[in-house]
């Protein structure tokens, strides 16, 4: 897959940016390169490989992951950030009705 120039003036637009002409360019020709790195990846015949769940699980056979425990550390301060909002209603912020 490989995109245009007007792919990339494309997506600019869409992303509400402002991009002159060589900017598109340079980024087309980055766009590409990746697109061309995913598509040399995707080439890669990978059936049989089981996946690691760490990189260096093919090297070392017994790597312990590291965690913590799962405790909460930090004070509730609820009470205190929703004392400054305008309106709360049984510990939620009450914000004004958008969608209709």
């Amino acid at each position: 897959m490989s995109l245009t120039l007007s792919d990339v003036k494309r997506i600019a637009h869409l992303a509400q940016l402002e991009m002159p002409e060589e900017r598109a360019a340079a980024a087309l020709a980055q766009l590409n390169g990746i697109f061309a790195l995913a598509e040399q990846m995707q080439a890669v015949d990978t059936d049989g490989v089981a996946p690691l769940s760490h990189p260096l699980a093919a090297h070392m056979d017994n790597i312990a992951l590291r965690l913590r425990e799962d405790l909460a550390t930090e004070p509730n301060r609820r009470a205190a950030y929703q004392a400054v909002a305008p309106k709360i209603q049984d510990g939620l912020y009450l914000v004004p009705k958008v969608i209709e």
